[in-house]
């Protein structure tokens, strides 16, 4: 694993990649260094007087200092508590019945599914008799558009598919097969009273289908397997982000907390159930663990202290469920592209500012065209003279872009991301915060997390602002709290939970399971 502490960034490259003419770029002013470029900002003497009053609007915008991130981490773990409470509140806080970590000698061959937002991916993960070691095959199918506003009956028939092919292609005639173990990571809130049981409270990461919202998933999920013929026990119903919490643990014994920034975003720890009063009357040991899928990307639905911008007020205007995860809609990959479109959509329409001109923006004006891989390309330019976001922008939106042009979205793309790092720190430390973890070790996964720029530097940065940590003595030292590359939460994750079920229930510990009977 990797840790997070702050590296040098790449330098600037000056001369043009492949022999490509000046004249691509249509004003040759020169750019000034960026060697700070993860905290500070390019060289704007040459930017036009408009472009740069609109960059100090953006700066004062999605700028979030010091103490502002403190105010945000003590109204999160309030609201982390709360969650827990009979009374509940925004952040739904759901017991998982995951009841311990894995010790690193569990064995078996299980099946894991990630119903993840823009793949599902089927793995045969076989734990073996090594310590904390595994086998794991897998395959990757796209999760179709159609799909997410479509009907409930096409979601499950396709995924009971996708398994069929699966288990076709790895073991030949279904027919012939005893049932595997699956754990299904199901990453979107829903409310578990039962392991084996997932209710959904609503989609995210885009969906919108149909009579889901409030349904237990399990019975519709199993009836398409059997359709199919699909040879499946159902062990675990989980979140990914539980799955990243366990599987993490696996290997690392100090890892306290599961993180996924990706599509979506979303934290889980252990919790004494003691401390969980809407489960109280369970009557279950005090000092018993009990992971705890927070849901996080609904913190501050009621905006009291999110510093939201005029276009996050649009994307959660115009967005499926307005009001609703409010969080994640300023981290979450989903959106940062998004919040980048809107703002030069904005700053074109705006007759006092000059960008684009005598140009037509139509691809531009297209929701959702951008995704934050389209920032991060932007971030990742290497050439003095940007001339990768300038064929970026050329290529994908059949716009020219002048230098000073490509001086604003650089900084509008870095404002963007930078943002989004450090409110995901809040999070971070809430947790810790309220657990009074001093020192631990946070698995993330995610695509924002693993492939967005310095979004790691920015978070760990964040972090330690928000704690107070002392300097470092050196750059080999490592930060108390360390948030590293997570172990495979969704599939390895899942399994592993699969694991620890069946063996609780050999172990006679019924706890949190509906149907016993279908595990004998």
């Amino acid at each position: 694993m990797v840790g997070l502490g702050p590296r040098r960034p790449p330098s600037r490259k000056g001369s043009l990649r492949g022999g490509v003419e000046p004249a691509k770029v249509r004003c040759d002013d020169d750019v000034g260094s960026i060697s700070d470029h993860i905290l500070g900002m390019r060289s704007m003497a040459d930017v036009p007087k408009d472009l740069a009053e609109e960059i100090q609007k953006l700066e004062k915008h999605f700028t979030v200092e010091p103490a502002k991130l403190k105010e945000i981490t003590n109204h999160f773990v309030s609201e982390l508590a709360k969650g827990l409470t009979v009374e509940g509140g925004s952040i739904p806080m759901n017991p998982t019945w995951v009841m311990s970590y894995p010790d690193g000698y569990e064995t078996g061959t299980y099946l894991a599914l990630d119903m993840g937002g823009t793949n599902l991916r089927v793995c045969q993960i076989t734990l073996t008799d090594e310590k904390s070691e595994f086998d794991i095959i897998q395959s990757k199918y796209r999760m179709p558009e159609e799909l997410k506003s479509g009907t409930s009956e096409e979601l499950w028939e396709y995924i009971a598919e996708c398994l069929y092919q699966f288990l076709e292609t790895h073991h030949g005639d279904c027919t012939k097969l005893e049932k595997i173990p699956l754990g299904f990571t199901f990453s979107y809130p829903a409310t578990q009273n039962y392991i084996d049981e997932g209710i959904l409270q609503r989609w995210t990461k885009g969906f919108d289908i149909d009579g889901v919202e409030g349904e237990n998933i399990v019975p519709m999920f199993e009836e398409a397997l059997k359709a199919r013929g699909v040879p499946i026990k159902l062990a675990a119903i989980i979140n990914d982000t539980t799955g990243t919490l366990i599987a993490s643990a696996y290997t690392d014994t100090a890892m306290k907390i599961g993180c996924i920034f990706g599509t979506g975003c979303n934290a889980a720890y252990m919790e004494d159930c003691g401390s969980i009063p809407k489960i109280a009357d369970l009557n279950l040991p005090a000092d018993l663990p009990m992971a705890i899928n927070c849901e996080w990307g609904a913190f501050d639905n009621e905006h009291k202290v999110l510093p939201r911008t005029p276009y996050d007020v649009i994307i959660d205007k115009e967005s499926p469920r307005p009001g609703q995860q409010a969080f994640e809609k300023m981290i979450a990959g989903l959106y940062l592209g998004e919040i980048f479109r809107l703002i030069l959509v904005d700053l074109h329409d705006n007759k006092n500012i000059h960008i684009f001109e005598n140009q037509d923006i139509a691809l531009l004006r297209k929701p959702y065209s951008l995704d934050a891989s389209f920032l991060s390309a932007i971030e990742e330019d290497p050439w003095e003279n940007l001339q990768e976001t300038y064929d970026l922008f050329s290529k994908k939106l059949n716009l020219t872009c002048t230098r000073p042009e490509l001086e604003l979205i650089r900084r509008t793309a870095e404002l963007i991301g930078t943002r989004a790092a450090r409110l995901s720190a809040c999070g971070v430390a809430a947790i810790c915060k309220k657990k009074g973890y001093e020192s631990c070790h946070v698995g993330a996964d995610g695509s924002v997390f693993n492939k967005y720029p310095y979004f790691k530097e920015r978070g760990a940065k964040a972090l330690r602002e928000i704690l107070d940590w002392p300097e470092k003595k050196s750059k080999k030292e490592e930060d108390p709290i360390e948030v590293l590359t997570a172990e495979d939460g969704s599939g390895v994750g899942a399994a592993l939970i699969a694991a620890l079920t069946l063996k609780r229930i050999n172990e006679g510990n019924m706890a949190g399971i509906l149907h016993p009977e279908n595990f004998k």
